[in-house]
């Protein structure tokens, strides 16, 4: 036994209430399975059964609904009513009962972390190799996104078609990792060296799962052959069976990897908690640690988190003026809809201007955005574009209760400069109606969006090396971190922020980095490089050599 099976036995017995010793135990008394120290808050159950051919016989025994089975694990999910538990667990047949614990996405509504972990650099640009198969479990994808055409795509039909996606989640997972290298939108960590397998275990109102729930993915990712399982999903409570489909997947040669969790605190997010599985933190552009992300010893690695600009299965809001096209977030009250007018600049829009049929721009900032937008509306304007102050992107709301007959929108300040020194007298259109299914941008925040970083850039790396394993993976992208925090690893960062040159470079046992002047520059793309001690067998690509 393990030291880490040790330390999860212990928990067990802890959380189940039994006592390591006993005193005066009959040594003929039948075996029988333990029980929750407490009990579920929706009275749904994990049953580990000692023979799962009679998981009928033990169902039928209580006033049950089998809600899940897990074959591959002796298991199943079922709801119980509260006199039921302590009956099930001395049952002959049960080995074990727990709560099976929800299961939530890690996200906070409000693609420079593409090079922050250093995804775009030139060196491992048009790389050839492998298709590694990531699964990502989440809310479905939706295929038809402009961004994620030709990406190589499967999933598992379930309760929920996989290829759905209402909620906007997985898509906009999906497309950090995966969205193509186009002249559109964004592209993701890994365009061209990844196919993705999708299970779907949220709907479209983004509404909680179950640990069984995902136990049960876990196996559809593993029957698919993924080689990496992205989760930006988890919840407060540990189960004792999901720990070992993890860790049975990860002996497998699985690399699961999973969000630390949004609640910014010192608390251990689950599947992210167990040893498993690669927990990952959230950093801002600047990279300092994202407010919302949970700090502890199961931290591993850290991603950019915050602003995260990716794919959702909706057209977003946008003005298009010329050839410019902004996307924003919806003003919250404002009206939803396309409207077309002449573009022009009412500066701070703090006093009513002559604005007849007009799309007014206004800049953050003097008055609120319910002043501004209703000063475009006496003026006679018909849309507003209200851009920030600051450098980047804000989400701004009219107030609680407060509507407006006009779509407005919130735009960054780098976006609304360029349209007040190139746009202004131009004929301009105004769309602020959400259209489902579409192709649209947001930007997000939350663990879940750092977590496809790394699961991308482990994507990556072993396009490059499929015979790699989990563990080689892992370690490679551990140790060619970027500290950040403490000296070494520590509870905000883990080993530091992740980087995709650095890793594939300690994978393929390269001097220096990939693309660097440290290895041997090709006379012409495909020729041979003889091993010596500057430069590894492999071929040319782009000028460097990449060793394989």
């Amino acid at each position: 036994m393990t030291n880490r099976l040790g330390r999860v036995f212990v928990f067990v017995l802890v959380s189940f209430g039994l006592a390591a010793c006993t005193t005066g135990v009959d040594e003929g008394a039948e075996d029988v399975g333990t029980a929750p120290a407490a009990l579920s808050p929706d009275g749904r159950y994990i049953l580990k059964l000692r023979d799962y051919s009679k998981r009928g016989e033990v169902l039928a025994a209580t006033a049950g609904q089998l809600e899940l089975e897990l074959p591959d694990h002796g298991a199943i999910a079922v709801t119980l009513p509260d006199a039921a538990v302590q009956a099930l667990a001395k049952n002959p047949n049960v080995e074990y009962v727990e709560v099976d614990p929800r299961r939530e996405l890690f996200t906070q509504w409000p693609p420079y972390g593409i090079s922050m972990v250093q995804a775009s650099d030139p060196a491992l640009a048009n790389l050839s190799g492998s298709d590694t198969k990531v699964c990502i479990i989440d809310s479905g994808l939706y295929t038809e996104h402009a961004d994620l055409k030709g990406v190589p795509v499967a999933g598992y039909d379930g309760n929920l078609p996989w290829n759905m996606d209402g909620c906007g989640h997985g898509t906009h997972v999906a497309g950090t990792i995966a969205a193509v290298n186009n002249t559109q939108g964004v592209v993701g960590v890994a365009p061209g060296n990844v196919s993705l397998y999708i299970v779907r275990v949220f709907g479209n109102n983004c509404s909680w799962a179950y640990a069984s729930t995902l136990i049960n993915a876990l196996s559809k990712c593993r029957a698919a052959g993924a080689k990496v399982v992205s989760m930006s999903l988890g919840g407060s409570v540990r189960s004792f069976l999901e720990d070992i489909a993890f860790q049975n997947a990860y002996d497998a040669g699985i690399l699961p990897i999973a969000a630390a969790g949004n609640g910014g605190n010192t608390s251990t997010s689950y599947p992210a908690g167990y040893a498993s599985v690669m927990s990952v933190a959230a950093v801002d552009s600047t990279k300092a640690l994202a407010s919302f992300s949970q700090r502890n010893a199961d931290v591993e690695i850290a991603a950019p988190g915050v602003s995260v600009l990716s794919t959702v299965p909706w057209a977003t809001p946008s003005v298009t003026a010329g050839s410019n096209v902004e996307s924003g977030g919806l003003v919250g009250g404002a009206a939803q809809m396309t409207v077309s007018g002449v573009l022009v600049n009412g500066g701070l829009c703090d006093t009513i201007g002559a604005w007849e049929n007009k799309i007014v721009l206004c800049k953050r900032g003097g008055n609120d955005l319910a002043a501004k937008v209703d000063n475009v509306r006496q003026g006679g304007g018909v849309g507003v574009v209200v851009y920030n102050n600051v450098s980047g992107f804000f989400s701004g709301s009219l107030g609680t209760g407060v509507t407006s007959v006009l779509p407005a929108l919130t735009l960054r300040m780098e976006d609304g400069q360029k349209l007040v020194t190139n746009s202004l007298g131009t004929s301009a259109s105004l769309n602020t109606a959400r259209l489902v299914p579409g192709t649209g941008y947001e930007w997000w925040n939350g663990t879940s969006m750092a977590t496809p970083h790394v699961s991308g850039a482990a994507a990556l790396l072993w396009s490059q090396k499929p015979t790699a394993t989990n563990a080689e993976i892992r370690n490679a992208i551990n140790a060619s971190a970027q500290d950040l925090g403490a000296a070494g690893r520590d509870s905000s960062f883990g080993y530091g922020l992740v980087q995709a040159k650095a890793a594939l470079s300690a994978l393929l046992g390269i001097s220096g980095t990939v693309g660097s002047d440290s290895v041997d520059v090709c006379k012409a793309a495909g020729e041979s490089c003889a091993a010596d001690a500057d430069c590894c067998s492999g071929t040319c690509q782009n000028g460097k050599l990449i060793c394989k």
